[in-house]
């Protein structure tokens, strides 16, 4: 807790500057603090010119855990994009459900922005119990530092033993914040969420030493317990309208807006052909190919069958295609309900990025290729003969011309 040496303290009022959660007031010339309010971030202490602040420690003797059943409930931070909710959000909520009955505890949507009160609705229908609403026309627009603020203000005072955000640009920019207000541990990229038969701890597994293995990491004697998901490695549960749900609104106060950044304006990119991450198929050029010649036989497949070209590192490394089609650890995600693998071999790094494709079709001449392990077809042979039998083929049936 944060304790103030009344001795020490003038009341110069520094503190309640400084603190952005309005723990801090000033009255009779000294300082008071409301426990509830108070992150522990620490500021206030940096900034008291007489020392008056101290964060006391509640550390027990070694081999002592702390009390950790006042943390109850999954949380799922969403993430809007424009008018409508990203996608990675119901699935978050997907699993979310399952961790929470899992505990026997309700699921919780954090839902951030301006005139959005509207379209929390389908939160519930996705799987949450309650939604709390930040609704004000100061987060039109996102900002990590105000985004942080709200999420970290709100968990200290309800808190839940699980938080979920999106590992996207978004989730990646104010998430760890969060935790560093909270003092707990994040882990980022999971690829697997599940709880511990024994126990009620979070069990977070994800791509470790440059992808070679997986780790699971426990966070076991702080709450809450938080992780950031990849897009497109969980399945949204579908929407069911009969589900009822509470929507609670929290108006954020004044400090809890107030931010060095202004965001000046955004810009949407516009991609040629099928978007990677939403195509229903996705057809990737590896190693096998050979040369860059031989790309191209990837692109004419991909036309037939009006998909998104996807690409291992090996490929966006040698300067094929550009880094936007690399698909894996350090790439995107993708779970298309066609996956075909075109002299991929299968290296971890990639797989954690299309694992989790409903049909996987791989063609490699090397029988023993990983890629085979997750395939649900294997053609073993040289992709660059088995290639265009394919496009000529599946051309002809679907009466695609000109590729």
């Amino acid at each position: 807790m944060l304790k103030i040496d009344l001795k020490r303290c003038n009341g110069c009022g520094e503190c309640e500057e400084v603190c952005s959660f309005g723990a801090i007031t000033v009255s009779d010339e000294k300082a008071k603090v409301d426990q509830d309010l108070c992150t522990l971030c620490g500021t206030c202490v940096d900034t008291c010119p007489e020392g008056a602040l101290e964060i006391e420690s509640d550390d027990k003797a070694p081999g002592d855990k702390k009390d950790l059943s006042a943390w109850q409930g999954v949380w799922v931070v969403t993430e809007l994009r424009g008018s409508s909710f990203a996608p990675v959000t119901f699935e978050l909520l997907g699993k979310a459900r399952q961790l929470a009955d899992a505990l026997s505890v309700s699921v919780t949507a954090i839902a951030i922005g301006s005139n959005i009160r509207e379209k929390v609705q389908e939160l519930v229908y996705r799987g949450a119990d309650r939604v709390i609403v930040v609704d004000h026309p100061d987060l039109s627009k996102f900002m990590d530092e105000v985004y942080s603020k709200i999420v970290a203000h709100i968990a200290a005072k309800e808190k839940p033993e699980i938080i979920l955000a999106g590992a996207t640009a978004m989730g990646r920019a104010f998430i760890p914040q969060v935790a560093t207000m909270l003092e707990t541990g994040l882990t980022a990229d999971c690829t697997a969420l599940e709880i511990e038969e024994e126990g009620r701890n979070l069990l977070q597994t994800r791509p470790a030493f440059g992808g070679n293995l997986m780790a699971t990491i426990v966070c076991d004697e702080h709450r809450p317990q938080m992780a950031t998901v990849r897009p497109h490695v969980l399945k949204a549960l579908a929407p069911d309208t009969n589900r009822k749900g509470e929507i609670v609104e929290f108006e954020p106060t004044k400090e809890l807006l107030e931010h060095k950044i202004n965001v000046l304006d955004s810009v949407v990119e516009e991609s040629d052909g099928p978007s990677l991450t939403d195509s229903e198929i996705v057809v990737t050029a590896g190693r096998g190919l050979e040369k860059k010649e031989n790309l191209s036989l990837v692109e004419k497949l991909a036309k037939c069958l009006d998909a998104a070209v996807g690409a291992t590192r090996a490929i966006t490394d040698a300067g094929w295609i550009s880094t936007n089609h690399q698909i894996g650890q350090t790439g995107v995600t993708v779970s298309p309900k066609l996956y075909i693998a075109c002299g991929v071999s299968g290296a971890i790094q990639h797989l954690v990025g299309m694992q989790g494709s409903d049909i996987i079709v791989a063609i490699n001449k090397d029988k023993d290729a990983p890629i085979f392990d997750v395939a649900t077809y294997a053609i073993v042979g040289d992709v660059k003969e088995i290639l265009p039998v394919l496009i000529k083929k599946i051309c002809k049936e679907r009466g695609v011309k000109d590729v």
